[in-house]
């Protein structure tokens, strides 16, 4: 038996949110400094810039996290990669180097705990139920996911997306059900959610991080005119069409 003190909200760190298996932990503050760092550290606590590890607690499922993230496990979890044969592998470094994600992903199984390397992103916490099934996330988002989840390449509907609208040809879509944890560089209180039911948002600039995969994108012209497009200095925008959820970075 392992006991720990993980999961205890201390003057130092506290869980911040939790969901299915996966709970987020945050540090309050970095008392681990000295004289050189002190100064840094305390106006990096001031401003929110907080140490954050995820947590996967296992009572005989899966997650599968990004390679690489694992700082400690505890328990009879059991460890594998995600690639079954040379075929797949290819088929996965095929995805990988498309959408910048890591090709192989280790699955950790069994009962027990697995606690992620420590990060100065910002951990979103989000239930697939809540995206119809489905989500579509921004490039180097995947931190981790229950193994019930698939993870899937999409590409683009429409080459004029590919090839005006940031956001690349193929994304990675994460389809089933179970809990997914995104890194973010904005904190999920500043996110912009929106709710399209059979409706259209368009967007200057690649600032949504997530999206149904559901939606429909393209990128269009601001106004129906390329004359008018450049007079409203907004010139072409990224549209998503359909019914589905969208998180946008205000920032």
């Amino acid at each position: 038996m392992i006991r720990t003190n993980m999961l205890d909200d201390t003057p130092v760190r506290k869980v911040t949110s939790r969901l299915g298996s996966m709970s987020v932990l945050e540090y309050q503050k970095d008392v681990s400094v000295n004289a050189a760092t002190a100064q840094t550290a305390f106006f990096m606590s001031q401003m929110g810039l907080h140490k954050k590890q995820l947590i996967c607690t296992l009572n005989g499922g899966g997650v599968v996290l990004q390679a690489g993230a694992m700082q400690i496990t505890t328990g009879n979890v059991n460890i594998a990669t995600n690639v079954q044969g040379a075929g797949d592998l290819f088929k996965k470094m095929v995805g990988a180097k498309v959408t910048g994600e890591t090709a192989i992903k280790p699955r950790y199984a069994g009962t027990g705990t697995v606690l992620c390397e420590p990060t100065y992103k910002y951990i979103i916490l989000q239930d697939l139920s809540d995206w119809n099934g489905a989500m579509t996330i921004e490039d180097g988002l995947f931190l981790a996911c229950d193994d019930t989840v698939n993870m899937k390449v999409v590409a683009r509907t429409n080459l004029s997306s590919a090839a005006l609208g940031g956001e690349g040809l193929f994304n990675t879509s994460l389809q089933g059900s179970g809990v997914v944890a995104l890194e973010s560089v904005v904190p999920q209180e500043e996110l912009l959610v929106y709710e399209l039911d059979n409706d259209c948002i368009k967007i200057d600039g690649n600032m949504a991080i997530a999206w149904s995969t559901s939606l429909q994108f393209t990128v269009e012209r601001s106004t129906k005119s390329l004359i008018g497009s450049a007079a409203s200095g907004e010139g072409l925008v990224n549209v998503y069409r359909g019914t589905g959820r969208i998180l946008v970075a205000p920032v």
